[in-house]
């Protein structure tokens, strides 16, 4: 068991790798009322990563930070019982945008692909001629992982930092910036003040679909040294979010009255409840309850749509004034049919249902919801989990089965499986019908991409979806926290070192425990045990050079040039176009006085990948030392150009710049 291979490469690694380049519950809406005319011309999905819903204000949440989800409750309605499919990103958000259950869309993990043939929101709505944009924060939503398709423009490009790192995530402020410009350049945006435009003969005939999607409030949360409690960071960084889609709030407000927005967590967090920290495994209500929320055309606090299943929301904890409140069960697989129906359209084979009718004063039909992580057999080796929820009930199918009656237990504290035998057969039976414990599909994803999710503190080595998994994620609940400690960036140091080595010590094998160990033992000056661990992980057959970087590193400290060649050029096997290491082999290349060929290794890094700073910085130092000053100062000049204003590495730069001019 790879029990670490999941996580996510402590800051430490990445630090010194700059690159690490069936559905049987379909049902329509039979409400009793009419669903409303379609009258909304636009589409706005915010998707807020990691967002539990009881930290909005909207749910009862004194401290609220989210007044952007806050404010579209109170001008629409918000859904107080809304249920991710799965506590995962790339499988919430694929549920999300096709309506389907994520044996639907095949999409069970991160890494595995949506399916090409599943319809999406931005296919339906690009062939109805809408002008498609989505901008997504984090690598789990990457483009080669399916969601793309559909969309005139898909940025999902993310930067790298100073030191060339490639990251993983990008701040919201960043996607909000492309969002707001894209807007400006594709969307009319009226004011109140310009007579010019409020004829509908002069409206702007496109219409559009644009999709925002925001990583904060994802681990790490904040800055971890400051000792502060994790739920006040927690809060804080949903606040930095918050402030961001404000601003994009404001830029459609010019085009409000046309435009459906949907807002939208894709996963909760756990922070203790049920021995769970993170997300992922489990599949309680801690990580399924979902904020959601929408306004438009149609949608509203207004008297008359107020019926039996939708009430003001009062609360003593935070005031809330017109909000609409809808208490029936939800599943974001009913966003996508939803929202093609108030667009005037329908969804293609839905396992969500269009809402719209309890919208417009009607009912929703009485039917179950399905949901399941199978993250704990990927990643693990252990049993899948699965569960199905029908009125008071529901069930976590797994080898030790889990029955709750929500009605007397909605934190799912007491386990009623024994005293409900009859119940937990018929609901076991039903559950089975989504999908059996096992998995038909193979993740299709580079090596590089599965060392970007864990990055993350997601996915594997090695693929377990072999493996029937007969291990219930329940009893290896330590082990998980422990893997959740780690990947959140809570732990540093000497803690991380102890964490890293308590698994170590169930779990010898783990060769990425070994590897982010090296990294921790490195950056404590413990070269000499950090070399045994990268020796241990290159062992343990990683796909990925990143080891081999950080034993590099190591016997460069000891001044074993030839050794630290050697292992680079190991690495290149691997990786035989990864510009990080041709990088790293030029640099060594003119440590040891060979600067021709250090300038010719260290071009074609930076051919593949012209940001990587180092690099840049190391080539202009080759071009001084054999008398090319002209080329040393134009790559020096241009270093600086792409340094941001603040990287503490400007002042060598301009150093050496002044030397060569």
């Amino acid at each position: 068991m790879n029990a670490l291979n999941r996580t996510a490469g402590s800051n430490v690694a990445q630090r010194f790798r700059a690159a690490i380049l069936l559905s049987f519950a379909a049902a329509s809406a039979c409400g009793k009322a009419p669903a409303p005319a379609p009258a909304a011309r636009n589409l706005l999905i915010v998707t807020i990563d990691t967002l539990r819903a009881d930290h909005v204000g909207a749910y009862g949440y004194a401290r609220s930070q989210a007044s952007f989800v806050d404010s579209i409750a109170r001008s629409g309605v918000v859904f107080d019982r809304a249920y991710a499919a799965a506590p995962i990103t790339l499988p919430s958000h694929a549920t999300l945008m096709t309506g389907r259950y994520p044996p639907g869309h095949r999409s069970r993990d991160n890494g595995m692909h949506v399916s090409k043939t599943v319809p999406t929101i931005a296919t339906e709505l690009k062939a109805h001629g809408f002008r498609t944009a989505a901008f997504i924060a984090a690598f789990p939503l990457d483009h080669q992982f399916g969601l793309d398709r559909g969309f005139d423009v898909y940025s999902d490009r993310l930067p790298r930092g100073a030191d060339g790192r490639q990251s993983n995530e990008r701040p919201a402020s960043q996607v909000v910036d492309e969002a707001i410009g894209w807007l400006r350049q594709n969307v009319e945006l009226r004011t109140e003040n310009d007579e010019r435009r409020t004829s509908n003969d002069e409206r702007r005939t496109a219409r559009f679909f644009l999709w925002v999607h925001v990583f904060e409030p994802h681990a790490p949360y904040g800055d971890p040294s400051d000792r502060r409690p994790v739920l006040d960071r927690y809060d804080q960084e949903i606040g930095v979010a918050n402030r961001e889609l404000m601003r994009l709030l404001g830029a459609i407000e010019g085009v409000a009255g046309d435009t459906l927005v949907i807002v939208a967590g894709d996963h909760g967090e756990a922070f203790g409840e049920h021995g769970e920290f993170s997300h992922s495994i489990f599949v309680y209500d801690t990580t399924l309850r979902v904020p959601l929320a929408m306004r438009g055309p149609g949608i509203g606090p207004s008297g008359e749509r107020r019926t039996t299943n939708v009430e003001p929301r009062t609360s003593n904890r935070e005031p809330r004034t017109s909000s609409v409140v809808l208490n029936d069960p939800v599943t974001l697989a009913d966003v996508a049919p939803t929202a093609m129906r108030l667009l005037g359209f329908t969804m293609p084979e839905a396992d969500g249902i269009d809402l719209s009718p309890a919208l417009s004063g009607g009912s929703l039909p009485r039917r179950e919801l399905y949901a399941e992580s199978f993250a704990p057999l990927v990643e693990f080796g252990w049993a899948p989990l699965r569960a199905i929820r029908s009125g008071h009930w529901k069930l976590i199918a797994a080898p030790k089965p889990e029955l709750f009656d929500l009605g007397k237990d909605a934190s799912e504290q007491t386990n009623v499986v024994d005293a409900q035998p009859a119940v937990a057969r018929d609901l076991d039976l039903r559950v089975s019908r989504y999908s059996p414990a096992k998995l038909p599909t193979a993740r299709v994803i580079d090596a590089s991409g599965l060392e970007r999710l864990r990055a993350l503190g997601y996915v594997s080595g090695p693929r377990h979806a072999d493996r029937s998994g007969d291990v219930d994620p329940k009893d290896r609940r330590d082990v998980a926290a422990r893997i959740a400690q780690i990947t959140s960036g809570e732990l540093s140091g000497a803690a991380l070192i102890k964490a890293l080595e308590e698994i170590l010590a169930v779990d010898a094998a783990n060769s990425q425990a070994h590897l982010r160990l090296g990294f921790a033992l490195l950056q404590s000056g413990n070269c000499p045990r950090a070399e045994h661990e990268f020796t241990a992980a290159i062992n343990g057959g990683l796909p990925t050079a990143d080891a081999h970087l950080g034993l590099a590193a190591c016997l460069g400290r000891r001044n074993d040039l030839a050794g630290a060649e050697r292992t680079l050029n190991e690495a290149r096997e691997r990786e035989p176009d990864n510009p990080v290491l041709m990088a790293n082999l030029g640099i060594l290349q003119a440590t040891k006085g060979n600067l021709p060929g250090a300038i010719t290794t260290l071009q074609a890094a930076l051919a593949a990948d012209p940001n990587l700073h180092e690099a840049r910085f190391n080539l202009a130092l080759a071009y001084a030392k054999v008398g090319r000053r002209s080329e040393a100062a134009q790559a020096a000049t241009e270093l600086l150009t792409r340094l941001p204003t603040t990287a503490p590495q400007r002042a060598e730069v301009e150093r050496l710049l002044r030397a060569v001019q």
